[in-house]
């Protein structure tokens, strides 16, 4: 939810959206189908946590427009095809028009899929991690309006997932980027209290069945 316009605006099949999705029809479906929906794909998942590393500085729409040519730089993001590419990988992706051409969050991708190779072998999938810092219902603001919402740029479980994730090493995992990958993957549903979606994801999230870790 970065950037967003703050002016709200309805796209013309008049249903009442979040006032970031805006008017643009890759962003509309982005946040219609796809953003706050309960993840458990560990594919998915680790793709999140690193195009919104790649997202700190620039807005989201940046990243979903060019988010075809970082799956086919990055394997799709299959993680240990992700973990073995090398120094003459980096070189390559730096010339790569298609993607944000950034050698410190290249590294940072191929480096963090080490990681998650790691947090998959302990908690039998990166899912099963994630969702641990699922925040709690009676820590969410009873205000979900667009005012109190575009204000909340990161919270105690994104803070602590930060904290966690930084202290196993991954990099561009700050509480604000944790916060916006948890709104994405449906660890929260910060759809404003107006929007059609948030009935429809609250559903979802009421029916969706928390991944436990392997030794669980």
């Amino acid at each position: 939810m970065s950037n967003p316009s703050t002016d709200a605006q309805v796209p013309g099949d008049g249903l009442p959206r979040c006032p970031w999705a805006g008017d643009d029809p890759l962003y509309r479906h982005y946040h219609d189908q796809e953003w706050g929906r309960p993840v458990v794909s560990d594919t998915r998942l680790f793709e999140k946590i690193c195009l919104e590393g790649f997202q700190s500085g620039l807005s989201w729409i940046t990243i979903l427009r060019k988010r075809e040519n970082f799956r086919a730089a990055f394997h799709g993001f299959d993680i240990p095809r992700v973990a073995a590419m090398t120094e003459a990988d980096v070189e390559r992706l730096l010339g790569d028009a298609g993607i944000i051409r950034h050698r410190g969050k290249i590294v940072a991708t191929i480096h963090n899929a080490g990681k998650a190779l790691e947090l998959q072998r302990e908690f039998g999938s990166l899912a099963a991690y994630f969702w641990r810092f699922e925040t709690r219902p009676e820590h969410r603001p009873d205000d979900l309006s667009w005012p109190a919402l575009r204000l909340l740029a990161q919270t105690d479980a994104s803070r602590a997932l930060s904290k966690d994730l930084r202290k196993r090493g991954f990099k561009f995992v700050g509480p604000t980027t944790c916060y916006a990958f948890m709104q994405a993957m449906g660890l929260v549903n910060d759809h404003t209290d107006d929007c059609f979606c948030r009935a429809v994801v609250e559903t979802e999230r009421d029916q969706f069945k928390r991944p436990l870790p392997a030794s669980a």
